[in-house]
């Protein structure tokens, strides 16, 4: 889920070729309910951001698991791997 609208989110998804939808939260209601949007530093300045987070939410709805500052190498193998156990 990303803050940018639905037409952004449409251009990526056609130049980077997905297969899969995007969600757009560009109120940012969902991704503030997810406590997904933090101060961060960057540059030694601070800025209001989101942080990159995966949520595993199971077939109930619940939610199972919370990675917070992911960073990509591996982080899908991980997420699989813990799905997998659901």
């Amino acid at each position: 889920m990303s803050g940018d609208s639905v037409k952004t989110q449409a251009a990526f998804k056609a130049k980077q070729k997905l297969n899969f939808d995007l969600l757009s939260d560009s109120d940012l209601k969902t991704i503030e309910a997810y406590s997904a949007r933090r101060m961060k530093r960057f540059l030694g300045r601070s800025f209001l951001g989101i942080i990159r987070s995966t949520f595993l939410i199971g077939p109930d709805g619940r939610l199972e698991r919370v990675w917070d500052n992911v960073k990509v190498k591996g982080h899908v193998a991980e997420v699989l791997a813990e799905a997998s156990k659901k």
